[in-house]
């Protein structure tokens, strides 16, 4: 039996969705939320190491996004120091690990589609405009 049709509606977190796809994409969805996980999965980083990941995110968008994802439980932040600047290290918990099979299976449809429509290059389009 399909779990996700025995109703018309789930609810997750006081939130109300038409279905459980609808729950997971507003845990996991948009554009940078899977990429810093992504990021995550192999050791925690600084908020300056994920920075250098996603080069074209700005500080403030991964801020929102890294709080987000604390918000829902997927990341954690450990604070060390007690004067700034503070040192924040970001690491995925227990429960944002179980988002890693699914995005493993992204990765690997992703790695599919560039191989048969595109190319892997050592610099972005970005970084290669700007060198001029």
């Amino acid at each position: 039996m399909r779990i996700e049709c025995t109703t018309d509606f789930v609810r997750l977190n006081g939130k109300t969705y038409t279905c459980p796809i609808s729950a997971a994409m507003d845990l996991v969805g948009g554009k940078w939320k899977p990429v810093i996980i992504y990021h995550l999965k192999d050791k925690p980083k600084r908020f300056s190491e994920l920075r250098r990941d996603l080069v074209s995110a700005t500080d403030a968008t991964l801020s929102i996004q890294l709080k987000q994802l604390e918000s829902s439980g997927l990341v954690s932040r450990q604070i060390f120091g007690d004067k700034p600047p503070l040192k924040s290290i970001y690491s995925l918990t227990d429960f944002g690990r179980t988002f890693l099979p699914a995005l493993q299976e992204l990765t690997r449809w992703g790695n599919q589609i560039i191989t048969e429509r595109g190319q892997f290059t050592r610099k972005s389009v970005n970084s290669a405009n700007n060198s001029n």
